[in-house]
């Protein structure tokens, strides 16, 4: 039986797929503790675990209050607030880049002029993910436009705590990836190295992922040993861990880390081309079973994401796949007749497929073909956005 701690704000249908709820205020975290630890006590529940990246530090403080497998609560913070995870970072060794907190257009500047932070640089939200608020600076005179984007991001159930506050960090350059791992007891084990493609320019998206990489031994190693560093840091003991990492010919530097699966099909990527079920073993972390971890299968999986030229109305689409041989998983998230608007965020994706087979640079190269035979029409429309009314999927051709 499925219980869970639903949110008020929650639909009836999401609330009624559940065994058993109980509905509390994420935004109020110390009285939501109190009343799903009540609750789990009354139910007899023996294990917790969320998919939620902004409910990880909850869970990690339940998780001790039950007695049951979870990450370390006085540390959990630092896998959320960026702050509090370049501080962790810096405490534990890890090689991360040189990160400033600031709250005021003084404390900007100064930051600004930390030779250890330099131009290029990256404004970000203290509180954040999917890469919303995140701003790519290479002129003094764009930072304050910056600070001032991330300090609109606001995370859900008030996750930011009412602190508009923002990181100035050190800009890396390298090449970007992102490690999968399991932890549990503290021992570690990583599933696979995700290549990301990024978008260029100010605003960085992310417009695809592809499993395993396969890194030359010494770089595996040092990559593995930072990623390692980042979990202690951040008091990952039981459950998922997604690293963002940049690979250079300076080594290794970890840029992020969550407590939790990694997003953008990451898991689905997993699924196919290692046969290992993340969300299986998840399950098995949080019960105190021995996950599933060790690959059932030796292929590849790639995912590409669609992203909209402009801002504006979708009015055809034309070429995007359908699911078949070797494309496991389509999934398209706007309506013709909606309105789109030119990433700044992974939640400005339009769309996504994943391809799967044996071959890593065949997957390459499929997917990129694929990606190419997409195409979009999107309309400009007047600043009275809401006259556009979205229209029926059924519009799309293939």
């Amino acid at each position: 039986m499925t219980t869970a701690a639903a949110y008020a704000d929650y639909g009836p249908k999401l609330k009624g797929l559940l065994a058993g709820r109980i509905v509390t205020d994420f935004a109020r975290p110390d009285r939501a503790l109190d009343e799903i630890t009540a609750f789990a006590r009354r139910r007899g529940v023996g294990a917790v675990l969320t998919v939620n990246e902004y409910l990880t530090e909850l869970a990690a403080h339940l998780c001790a209050e039950l007695g049951v497998p979870g990450n370390a609560p006085d540390r959990a913070g630092a896998a959320r607030d960026k702050a509090a995870m370049a501080k962790a970072f810096t405490a534990a060794g890890t090689r991360a880049p040189h990160t400033v907190p600031v709250r005021s257009d003084a404390e900007l500047r100064a930051a600004l002029a930390d030779p250890r932070v330099g131009f290029p640089c990256v404004v970000k939200p203290r509180s954040g993910a999917g890469s919303a608020g995140i701003t790519v600076v290479s002129d003094p005179a764009d930072a304050s436009a910056a600070a001032d984007g991330a300090r609109e991001v606001v995370g859900p159930y008030g996750s930011d705590g009412g602190d508009s506050g923002v990181l100035v960090q050190a800009y890396v350059a390298g090449t970007e990836y992102s490690v999968e791992s399991f932890t549990q007891n503290g021992d570690t084990t990583h599933l696979a190295v995700t290549r990301k493609q990024v978008t260029g320019g100010a605003q960085r998206v992310e417009t695809g992922h592809t499993l395993p990489v396969s890194l030359p031994p010494t770089v595996e190693a040092a990559v593995y040993r930072e990623v390692e560093a980042a979990i202690r840091a951040t008091g990952i003991r039981h459950g998922a861990s997604h690293t963002e990492v940049i690979v250079s010919g300076d080594g290794c530097m970890v840029i992020e880390i969550g407590a939790r699966l990694g997003a953008g099909q990451i898991g689905v990527l997993i699924q196919h081309a290692l046969g290992i079920d993340m969300w299986a073993a998840l399950l098995d972390v949080a019960l105190g079973r021995p996950a599933a971890l060790a690959p059932s299968a030796r292929g590849y999986a790639a995912v590409r994401f669609v992203t909209s030229p402009h801002t504006g109305r979708l009015t055809s689409l034309y070429g995007f796949p359908r699911t078949g041989p070797g494309v496991p998983f389509v999934r398209w998230r706007v309506a013709i007749g909606g309105l789109v608007r030119e990433p700044g965020a992974n939640v400005h994706r339009l769309g996504s497929f994943v391809v799967t087979g044996l071959d890593a640079g065949e997957v390459e190269e499929r997917a990129d073909v694929l990606l190419r035979r997409v195409r979009i029409h999107v309309e400009a429309v007047p600043e009275n956005t809401g006259q556009v009314r979205p229209a029926s999927t059924s519009a799309i051709a293939p």
